[in-house]
C-alpha cells in the first residue's frame, strides 16, 4: 500500500466501532490513537535534515522503500512520517507499506534479534537488492530501550521513557543513521 493508502488504513480502524483484532483490545485502540496523534504532529512539524534532503534528491537510479508497520506501534509513529516525507524528495523513490502482521509476511525476513520488532525500512535497488536495512528505533533510543528491559521496567514506564526521548530528538537521530547509511 502507498502511504495515503496506510493513512486510510489507519483510520478505518480508528473509526470503526466493531475494530478488528487486535484492535478490539482498547489498549491497542489507545496505542492506535495515540500513534495516529503523534504521527500526524510529525507530518506537520517534523523538520527533514537538509544534508539528508540533498542526498536523497541526488539519487539518480530508482529506489524501492519498504517500510514494514502497524498503526499499534510507538516508535513507527516517530519515524514512519519522516520516512514518508523523505521519500517524496524523488520520483526514483517508490515507497510501500507493508502491515507486519499481514501477508506477505515480510518481517519474517528481517528479524531483529529473532523478533519482529517495528518500523523496519528497506531500501532496494533496481534489481531488488537490499541497500540499507534500518530499525526498530535509533541507536540511542535502542540502548536506553535495552537498560529498561534488562531492569525489567513495566511497559508504561518503558512507553513513558521512549516518548520523552523521540519527542527530545525530533527525528535527528534516525535521519543522522539513515544519511550515514546511505552516502557513497
Amino acid at each position: 500500500m502507498d502511504f495515503q493508502q496506510y493513512q486510510d488504513h489507519f483510520q478505518e480502524i480508528l473509526s470503526n466501532p466493531n475494530a478488528p483484532a487486535p484492535y478490539n483490545n482498547l489498549d491497542y485502540l489507545d496505542y492506535a490513537k495515540l500513534n495516529w496523534t503523534r504521527q500526524q504532529r510529525w507530518l506537520k512539524t517534523g523538520v527533514v535534515d537538509p544534508v539528508l534532503a540533498d542526498v536523497i534528491s541526488k539519487i539518480d537510479v530508482p529506489q524501492q522503500w519498504i517500510i514494514i508497520t502497524e498503526p499499534w506501534c510507538g516508535d513507527a509513529s516517530h519515524t514512519v512520517p519522516f520516512i514518508y516525507k523523505l521519500s517524496m524528495l524523488n520520483p526514483l523513490i517508490s515507497a510501500s507499506y507493508q502491515l507486519r502482521d499481514a501477508e506477505p509476511f515480510l518481517i519474517e525476513r528481517y528479524l531483529t534479534n529473532g523478533g519482529k520488532s517495528i518500523p523496519k525500512l528497506i531500501i532496494r535497488d533496481e534489481a531488488g537488492k537490499d541497500l540499507v536495512v534500518w530499525g526498530p528505533r535509533p541507536a540511542a533510543c535502542q540502548l536506553i530501550y535495552s537498560e529498561l528491559t534488562a531492569a525489567k521496567a513495566d511497559f508504561g514506564t518503558v512507553k513513558t521513557v521512549l516518548q520523552k526521548w523521540y519527542n527530545a530528538d525530533k527525528g535527528k537521530s534516525f535521519q543522522r543513521e539513515l544519511l550515514i547509511s546511505i552516502l557513497p
